[in-house]
């Protein structure tokens, strides 16, 4: 996708222009001036910002069903440099909270929710694991956090059957998905990224943790060396 493509795209879903497409163009400058100071992105990437993070990000909106993707907590973990949860907060008005522990990262997204006047924006400088919610998250995001099985423990607690999740990968995102159904059931989905394809995003709903096995398997054959004596 050529960022000319990347910004049509947005144009046909009404992102580009108005108050909506002056928040993303708004954000990407922000971006771009603070990678002066901090390794937000790649020196290669900066060229085409728009079609390898913005419209990465926002095609996430696209995959929730209409409530979803207008109401409800969303979280994104590892946001960076606001990818994808400061693209989603500039499209929407329910509330974001962006789970990143770098603190430098963490106070540029801070300054980029103030600067672009986004109340509905928390910004959490702490491990995804210690992070607590009064009720579960509506939507859960995460592009180049963790591998999947790994991402999925350290966030699972804040998640209910409802959750979305929403999980950006690379070429191997259906090798992840096959270990973590080792230890985790769900809807899942594995849609074609738009901007690269390469790319996939991995989808799930009503996520449990599966029983562990290995003890009961370990019980079964101590019930069978005595019952052998």
């Amino acid at each position: 996708m050529t960022e000319e493509e990347a910004q049509g795209w947005l144009s046909e879903r009404g992102w580009w222009e108005g108050e909506v497409g002056d928040r993303l163009r708004r954000f990407v400058a922000l971006v771009l001036d603070e990678a002066d100071r901090q390794n937000l992105i790649s020196a290669g990437s900066r060229e085409h910002i728009w079609a390898r993070h913005v419209v990465d990000s926002a095609q996430l909106l696209t995959l929730l069903p209409c409530d979803a993707a207008a109401e409800g907590l969303w979280i994104d973990l590892g946001t960076g440099a606001g990818f994808p949860g400061m693209v989603i907060a500039c499209l929407r008005t329910a509330p974001t909270r962006l789970i990143e522990l770098r603190p430098l990262r963490a106070a540029f997204l801070e300054r980029a929710s103030a600067d672009l006047d986004l109340a509905h924006v928390e910004v959490n400088a702490v491990k995804v694991e210690k992070v607590e919610l009064s009720t579960p998250a509506k939507v859960i995001s995460a592009r180049a956090y963790a591998p999947l099985d790994k991402l999925l423990g350290h966030a699972h607690h804040l998640s209910d059957e409802e959750t979305v999740w929403l999980l950006p990968k690379g070429r191997n995102g259906e090798k992840e998905l096959a270990i973590a159904r080792r230890d985790w059931q769900a809807v899942f989905h594995v849609e074609q990224s738009f901007t690269d394809p390469d790319s996939v995003i991995v989808t799930a709903q009503a996520l449990r943790r599966l029983v562990d096995q290995a003890p009961v398997r370990k019980a079964q054959n101590l019930r069978k060396n005595w019952r052998k004596t």
